[in-house]
């Protein structure tokens, strides 16, 4: 058994307001409860909400805050995403800090999701990352997994556990936790899925195991999960098989050129036909009311109507 200690946290994120002062407030705590924890996860977008006019250069202050709180807990850290502000584009952009506090690799989102985030630009790089003498991780976020080419491009690339920081408020987040469970089972590997609350989602983060199956869900309330994973597992599925049955990436290698729709240059009608992304145009108005969703209180009171027991 090769044991690794990884706690997702499930926090509520505002989108008017930083959130990075309670970030390191749940770390704290993390690693107060859980002092047997090696690596600590936080949802996409969970330090300022998900409005692109907080992005900023990187490196920048953000960073320098959480390679201080990694290097504080001797952890291994990914502290969720930000908006990366780059030669006139705007990325979603993760990074990765070891327990000595140093940047070890960062990743831009490559699937932006539409309506949601017109103007970022997707990234082009997959990034995978070892931790010595216990795995190699891959980064995927959020809409990242709905297209099966990344975590199998991932996989391929020896990770062994995918990291996933979401911000899923959305009505598809039962879709979500199925392609979870599939990208856990077909490529063999761990999956740690951890959502945000409010602004940041509507939580039920996830982990699932390389056959599958799940190994913790969380509900829709603030959580703190650590979870200890066997890592063997993973090579013992990919070597005998997943519950001993099917061995999908050894399928896999093994006809991977017959696969014509990926070629440089293949002729797509189908695809072709279906006609251009639908984009949003009202970036701004949506920016704005989103704000204003966030912003608002509603009165105590707003009817007068004093309910059983009031007098």
């Amino acid at each position: 058994m090769k044991p690794f200690a990884i706690a997702g946290i499930q926090m509520k994120v505002s989108a008017v307001a930083s959130n990075v002062e309670m970030m390191k407030l749940k770390l704290n705590i993390t690693m107060s409860l859980y002092p047997w924890v090696e690596m600590v996860v936080f949802s996409e977008l969970c330090a300022y909400g998900p409005l692109t006019h907080t992005a900023e250069v990187v490196p920048g202050n953000f960073e320098r805050e959480m390679q201080a709180m990694a290097k504080k807990h001797g952890i291994w850290l990914l502290p969720g995403s930000i908006f990366e502000k780059s030669e006139g584009h705007i990325f979603n952009t993760t990074t990765v800090i070891n327990p000595q506090g140093e940047i070890v690799t960062r990743y831009r989102k490559m699937f932006p999701f539409f309506p949601y985030e017109i103007g970022v630009t997707p990234g082009s790089d997959f990034c995978v990352f070892d931790v010595p003498g216990v795995a190699r991780f891959g980064i995927s976020i959020c809409y990242d997994m709905w297209f099966p080419e990344t975590v199998r491009t991932l996989a391929v690339m020896g990770a062994e556990v995918i990291l996933h920081p979401t911000m899923t408020g959305t009505i598809d987040r039962d879709i979500e936790l199925s392609i979870v469970r599939a990208m856990a089972a077909v490529n063999q590997c761990y999956f740690f899925d951890v959502n945000g609350l409010e602004s940041g989602g509507n939580g039920r983060s996830l982990v699932c195991g390389p056959d599958g199956r799940v190994i913790y869900q969380a509900e829709g309330n603030e959580e703190i999960f650590p979870l200890e994973l066997n890592i063997e597992r993973v090579r013992r599925s990919r070597e005998l098989g997943v519950l001993r049955l099917g061995q999908p990436l050894k399928s896999f290698r093994d006809h991977i050129g017959q696969f014509g729709i990926y070629q440089q240059g293949a002729h797509l009608p189908y695809l072709d036909s279906l006609g251009p992304l639908i984009k949003h145009t009202k970036l701004d108005t949506l920016a704005k009311l989103k704000m204003q969703e966030n912003e608002y209180e509603p009165p105590s009171n707003p009817t007068g109507y004093k309910g059983f027991g009031e007098v």
